[in-house]
């Protein structure tokens, strides 16, 4: 965080301005007391971009969502093996 003083924040406002759009944080001090500070509003958003992830996930085959369920699991997905009072 950087400090400076009323005049030079007047004499330099642009390039203090860039720098706050960097990220960086300035403090406007009357003389020795600090009486403002100036921040960025805040970031951009970034949109999601379509295909963003395309490589950079394993290869699942088609294979895996169209085998059937082992009979164990699918039992225990229909509740077979659930004591369920109300069956």
């Amino acid at each position: 965080m950087t400090i400076v003083k009323i005049h030079e924040a007047k004499t330099n406002l642009s390039k203090l301005i860039a720098r706050v759009e960097a990220g960086e944080e300035i403090v406007i001090a009357r003389g020795d007391k600090p009486v403002a500070k100036v921040v960025p509003l805040s970031e951009k958003k970034r949109r999601p971009q379509f295909g963003a992830l395309k490589g950079k996930l394993p290869h699942i085959p088609d294979e895996f969502f169209f085998d059937p369920l082992p009979e164990e699991e699918l039992r225990a997905w229909e509740g077979a093996d659930d004591e369920d009072p109300l069956r």
